[in-house]
């Protein structure tokens, strides 16, 4: 059962600067002036005056200069000389100003920014439509980002789930919206709105986990299309039986391409062109136009038409079920990249 949207885990996306590092520049920058301001009050501690007791001391110093650099001071210590007051007007004074501006901004960024973000993802959560999952953000996963963005997929419409803070981590500084937790859960995919998407990856590294979160992902959203990567030829049926459309298994293919090599010297470079927009030519798959209905797959010309697909079963260019496009057929053919 779906948890609450209230207690839906929310989204991220990456910061225009690393919280740790912006603290740590600004406190850097904080202490220099403060190590400034105290070198400016210790050189010239002539020109002050204690009125408590007339004695100047090192902790003096260093109360008068936190005093000072902080507030407009108490009137304990003060300077006496016209020197002591010029460094004080034109030194020690915008210092301070400084100062409270390194306060102010780093107030800003985690109070009010930090909130207005949480506030901004939430919104954006709550709008999540079309857009592509990624359950399992490995090696698999970054290679299908790529491939995406590639292809001129947004990547405002791209949201990782992965277990893993260091792979969150790198997705959230490509772009991508994330969540960090179990794919398989029916409150993760919930707050991703599955039941919205357009597709869902699933690659978890392991075949049971990548089966589990296909399940899961199939129960929320029955319309959803989904892919999956496994890596045991035995699981392929598994995962299609768990709600799969498409299953790849990287191994499998990877010793196909190395079978092709043997029929010819540029199968194996032709194949990997088909699968990648890095290439001369790609793939493409498109529902049948009212002008091509009653044509053969043979007479297309938009693009090479090599198979076509009716009532969920392919056909070739040489059965006779293709010399007749109908309703409904969906035609797959070889097109030219942008790069040819």
């Amino acid at each position: 059962m779906a948890l609450p949207k209230a207690t839906l885990p929310p989204l991220k996306r990456r910061a225009h600067r690393h919280e740790w590092q912006g603290v740590a520049v600004r406190l850097a920058m904080a202490l220099g002036l403060i190590m400034l301001a105290f070198s400016l009050l210790w050189i010239d501690r002539a020109g002050l005056r204690d009125n408590v007791d007339g004695h100047l001391t090192f902790s003096d110093i260093i109360y008068f200069t936190m005093i000072t650099v902080t507030t407009v001071g108490y009137g304990d210590i003060v300077p006496v000389t016209e020197r002591a007051r010029l460094i004080d007007a034109f030194a020690i004074t915008p210092i301070r100003v400084f100062l409270w501006l390194i306060f102010l901004g780093t107030a800003f960024d985690f109070l009010f920014k930090r909130s207005w973000e949480n506030l901004r993802m939430r919104n954006i959560q709550r709008q999540l439509s079309n857009h592509i999952i990624l359950a399992g953000f490995g090696h698999s996963g970054r290679k299908a980002l790529e491939e995406l963005l590639a292809g001129g997929t947004d990547i405002k419409d791209v949201v990782v789930i992965d277990c893993e803070a260091e792979a969150i981590d790198t997705a959230r500084e490509a772009g991508a919206a994330t969540i960090r937790g179990d794919a398989s859960r029916d409150e993760i995919l919930t707050a991703v709105h599955v039941e919205r998407a357009s597709t869902v990856i699933v690659s978890a590294g392991r075949d049971d986990t990548s089966v589990l979160v296909v399940l899961t992902a199939r129960h929320l959203a029955p319309n959803v299309r989904i892919a999956v990567a496994v890596r045991n030829a035995d699981n392929e049926s598994l995962a299609r039986q768990a709600g799969a459309d498409v299953v790849v298994n990287p191994v499998s293919f990877a010793g196909l391409l190395l079978a092709t090599s043997s029929r010819g010297a540029h199968v194996a470079d032709y194949i990997a062109d088909l699968v990648t927009t890095e290439g001369k030519v790609a793939l493409r798959e498109r529902p049948a136009t009212e002008d091509e209905i009653g044509r053969s797959l043979k007479d297309i010309r938009q693009g090479l038409a090599v198979r076509l697909h009716r009532d969920g079963q392919p056909l070739s260019p040489w059965d006779i079920a293709a010399d007749r496009i109908e309703k409904g057929d969906l035609i797959m053919e070889i097109v030219p990249t942008a790069s040819a």
